[in-house]
């Protein structure tokens, strides 16, 4: 696959920021965010919303950064080392949503503003674990999505944002409208989980165009952190001055890979493995 291109040693590269979780096992939030930009040429800033005691098993524990103290972390890097994209993964908290979105609004972050907005609505952990708070899911639906310039659901978080079970591709794709009608510039419904296909479609749509973004599926336990690889492989295709489209694409074929060559880690499940560039150069 055709990867991004990279700033000549000694140069600035493209920043991109984002606003997560920590995950202590480094399987998924905000250290493979930071790893995906970082193989992708892009210097990745960021912004904790909250600390996780988690291993391959689950997570433990959870502690929240003050929502303040979030906002004050994305606007101090947007005012002086700036970004061309950024991307949420773990909100935690409706308060911690807020900050977000008067923040955005300050920095020209989001839908019909200068910078691209990524919204991976991360709702629990793929082992079930709820890792935002119920209150928060109206501020996820109605004031965090509307700001969207492009939001990246998986099956399990479609169903709860929309209330629309995804079984095949007519229900695809009115999870993919309902999400736009919503707010959202983009929507892309990832078609991962769905058993039914014995391909991996994701369905991009901004209210006039839908794409599928079609790949070889990949039968392995081993998918931890594979909606946080996706979402940060499109905001650093956005911040490289990608097309929505285009990036999306890049960020499948991307995360497939990383799903290809994922591998074991501790007792549970193993993580997608983006540091199969590494291998290929």
């Amino acid at each position: 696959m055709q990867l991004l291109p990279t700033a000549p040693l000694g140069e600035t590269p493209v920043r991109a920021m984002t606003i997560a979780g920590t995950d202590s096992g480094g399987g998924a939030g905000m250290s493979t965010d930071l790893r995906t930009m970082a193989l992708l040429g892009v210097h990745g800033c960021l912004a904790v919303t909250a600390v996780t005691v988690q291993n391959s098993l689950g997570v433990q524990a959870v502690h929240t950064i003050p929502p303040q103290i979030v906002a004050d972390q994305i606007r101090t890097v947007a005012t002086d080392i700036g970004f061309g994209a950024a991307k949420t993964g773990m909100l935690a908290t409706g308060e911690i949503i807020d900050a977000i979105v008067e923040v955005a609004a300050d920095i020209g972050l989001g839908r019909g503003r200068a910078i691209p907005f990524v919204i991976d609505p991360v709702c629990a952990s793929m082992h079930g674990d709820r890792l935002l708070a119920v209150e928060a899911m109206t501020a996820m639906r109605e004031r965090l999505i509307p700001i969207a310039t492009v939001v990246t659901p998986n099956l399990d978080e479609v169903a709860l944002i929309t209330g629309i079970t995804v079984v095949d591709d007519a229900t695809q794709r009115d999870a993919a409208k309902a999400l736009v009608d919503l707010g959202a510039q983009w929507a892309i419904v990832k078609g991962g989980h769905r058993r039914d296909s014995p391909r991996s479609t994701d369905l991009l749509y901004d209210g006039t165009d839908l794409f599928e973004l079609d790949h070889q599926r990949f039968d392995t336990p081993h998918d931890h952190g594979a909606g946080d690889t996706l979402a940060a492989a499109l905001a650093s295709a956005l911040a490289h001055g990608f097309s929505v489209p285009d990036a999306a694409r890049f960020a499948k074929s991307w995360v497939s890979e990383a799903v290809r060559w994922s591998y074991p880690l501790g007792a549970g499940h193993g993580p997608v493995n983006p540091l199969w560039r590494v291998a290929q150069d």
